[in-house]
């Protein structure tokens, strides 16, 4: 049974430390079982390694995210979305990547999962206890519901039969999906739930061919290369809408164990063994949670009940009740993201401006982890300059290779190849300045510092 973790969109409800780029299951704010802060990401994928599921499992992720993955879990096997077009094209390009690209047999079965539940270790069991249910019921899909604590509004609910024994050789407890609502209101949620209704966690098991048979009667595209180039056209719709609800025999089976959406300040705070992270102090505060990634001091006094979280990107101030709300203030507002981490470390934005000629002028403080390097690249339109903050490097100009330390300044010119290498912790100051600095401004040559020491030399001879 493979395992495919879906790794989704940029979680606006935990504004200003969630973005398009640093999503919400990447956020380190949780704690692990040594006191370390770790992000939802890093959380669930040490379940997996816990349970040997890791080595069956892959993460679903758009471009953006990839450096974060690499930051965070180094080389876990990442599937990589052309573009996001919500989960059921998600699905569809890591079904046929797992066939075509990994070979793996059109009748291996798959659980398909969010990257970020909350959940205890035996909710691994239950996702890996579909594919028996699968099989037994002979159903096309089988999923994972959870029992409901309250009748909430805030998640989908799938009605089901009276559960029935699957065979097989072992029993287990499922039912047969009969209908699927969407957030249903407060009076509907009760009477669902008095009739056995479950929440709908978002957990498919099904057959990698089922997908691939669909994909081909639906004439998206037979093979992996041909989904990619035709990515665009996929519908731009959930997994749930566009297969789930219209298949002919889904099953569902209840999970009873731990169970949270931490997509909100108000239920990630209940999991959060710090009140304060960062530089500060809260006096006289009760039941508030506050997160400070700025480099200045931030004082809370007098606040009950409330979020606050000072990040390079905004400032948020809210009581817990109401700071879901969030995300549909924030939608209007747009620009770069002011913090990053890559696979070689971090960067944060310290001040961008926009000359009257055009010209615009970022500065960042760069943070790269010992032994790890930025590529070899080159930018066009933009000149770069470092100053050596801390720590000591090895930098690549053209093909020279040259010792940096603190005090150092190097200037990188348009179309000049570069790159940089840390021998312990290295921090600098860079300077960008050019007519349009994009990401897009970018060509590389070299990822692995080996593979540049090695083309360095060859061109010295």
């Amino acid at each position: 049974m493979k395992l495919v973790l879906l790794s989704g969109g940029s979680g606006k409800r935990l504004w200003p430390m969630s973005n398009d780029s640093r999503s919400k299951q990447f956020l380190k704010v949780l704690t692990d079982d040594h006191g370390q802060a770790v992000s939802m990401l890093q959380r669930v994928w040490a379940q997996l390694e816990k349970t040997s599921l890791a080595e069956h499992a892959y993460i679903c992720a758009s471009k953006a995210q990839i450096e974060m993955i690499v930051s965070q879990l180094g080389n876990a096997p990442v599937i990589v979305e052309p573009e996001r077009r919500d989960t059921f094209a998600a699905i569809a390009v890591a079904v046929m990547h797992l066939i075509d690209i990994e070979g793996v047999s059109p009748d291996e079965i798959v659980a398909v999962l969010p990257v970020d539940p909350y959940v205890d270790d035996a909710f691994f069991s239950a996702v890996i206890s579909l594919e028996h249910d699968l099989q037994a019921s002979g159903a096309d899909l089988a999923l994972l519901g959870v029992r409901p604590t309250e009748p909430t509004s805030k998640f989908g609910y799938i009605s089901v039969t009276d559960a029935q024994t699957g065979g097989g050789g072992r029993q287990g407890e499922y039912a047969k999906v009969t209908c699927f609502v969407e957030k249903p209101p407060r009076k509907q949620a009760e009477e669902m739930i008095a009739q056995g209704a479950l929440w709908n966690c978002g957990v498919f098991c099904f057959r990698l061919g089922y997908l691939r048979e669909l994909l081909r009667a639906y004439a998206f595209g037979s093979s992996h290369a041909e989904l990619v180039d035709h990515f665009t056209e996929l519908p731009k719709r959930s997994f749930d809408y566009e297969v789930v609800e219209k298949a002919e025999s889904v099953i569902v089976k209840a999970y009873e164990g731990t169970w949270k959406d931490l997509g909100t300040w108000n239920a990630l705070s209940e999991e959060m063994t710090d009140e304060f992270i960062g530089q500060g102090v809260a006096v006289q505060c009760e039941g508030t949670h506050i997160v400070n990634e700025l480099g200045i001091p931030l004082v809370a006094m007098g606040m009950n009940g409330a979020v606050v979280v000072a990040t390079p990107d905004g400032i948020l101030v809210a009581n817990k009740e109401h700071s879901s709300a969030v995300k549909g203030i924030v939608e209007s507002f747009s620009g770069r993201p002011m913090y990053e981490e890559r696979r070689w470390g971090s960067y944060r934005v310290l001040d961008y401006m926009k000359m009257a000629d055009g010209i615009e002028a970022i500065t960042k403080m760069i943070e790269l982890i010992p032994g790890c390097n930025i590529s070899y690249h080159k930018h066009m339109q933009r000149t770069e300059i470092w100053t050596i903050i801390q720590g000591a490097g090895e930098l690549v100009l053209d093909t020279r290779i040259i010792r940096v330390a603190p005090g150092d300044v190097v200037r990188v010119f348009p179309d000049q190849w570069h790159a940089i290498r840390a021998l312990d912790k290295l921090q600098f100051i860079e300077i960008q300045r050019g007519p349009e600095l994009v990401e897009e401004d970018i060509a590389r040559r070299f990822m692995d510092w080996n593979d540049i020491v090695e083309y360095c030399a060859a061109l010295a001879i």
